[in-house]
């Protein structure tokens, strides 16, 4: 992987890069699990990292040359996300904030899309059998994942049913990366994306299947955080 910039840009995006991985690792390696112990990493460390990712992904759109339309795209996707968390973790007056988080969630996944299909045209990378083989072996683990994680064995509300194109929308992104397989550039977008559907199928199973084990909201975050990390720092190669 390269990193397309130089100068005190660079210097700037390497140090947001170290205070996202001080914020989240720090605060699971320093924090305290909560009385349901689910949890070490503090609320508000989660939401300044998340929140630095942001400003990196914001930075990245300004050192983009005359092409900025993906730099713009990611930096939509990473803010949307970010809102997503603060309604997650009910850091807004919102109700029920699980379904506006999946709604904010949804239209950054929709703006990574199309950073994906940008970046892909000006690669050249337009050949309809891969991409659409891989878009149909990612939508299958998808509807796996919401059938066998959110709605087998439960009582369907609309929450449920809400989550089954959630769930085909983020499975739908990493098709992209992963169909550019002849470039090794995008093996850790690629890696972003698993790790987006992993956090969220463990969150999902939290949610609507009461899946509990020690430490379950921080392993959410350790593959989530990631996760945006390798999206907004490789989704800007140009190989």
């Amino acid at each position: 992987m390269t990193f397309p910039v130089a100068g005190p840009m660079r210097t700037w995006l390497l140090a947001l890069l170290a205070l996202w991985a001080l914020l989240l690792f720090g605060g699971f390696i320093f924090g305290a699990s909560g009385a349901d112990q689910s949890q070490r990493i503090p609320t508000w460390m989660r939401m300044t990292s998340s929140a630095v990712l942001v400003v990196a992904g914001w930075s990245w759109w300004l050192a983009a040359g005359q092409d900025k339309d993906v730099a713009l795209l990611i930096a939509v996707g990473m803010t949307l996300g970010f809102l997503g968390d603060l309604f997650m973790a009910s850091c807004l007056p919102a109700s029920p904030h699980v379904l506006w988080g999946m709604g904010a969630f949804g239209l950054g996944h929709v703006a990574y899309i199309a950073a994906f299909m940008r970046l892909a045209t000006v690669l050249g990378l337009t050949a309809s059998g891969p991409r659409w083989g891989a878009l149909l072996v990612w939508l299958l683990i998808g509807l796996a994942g919401w059938y066998f994680v959110v709605f087998r064995g439960q009582q369907a509300t609309a929450l449920h049913w809400a989550a089954l194109p959630y769930a085909l929308l983020l499975a739908s992104w990493p098709a992209w990366p992963a169909d550019w397989h002849c470039r090794r550039s995008f093996i850790p977008l690629a890696l972003g994306g698993a790790l987006f559907l992993t956090s969220d199928l463990i969150l999902a199973a939290q949610l609507f299947n009461g899946l509990s084990f020690f430490l379950v909201g921080s392993v959410v975050w350790l593959t989530y955080g990631p996760a945006q990390a390798l999206i907004v720092y490789t989704a800007q190669n140009r190989p």
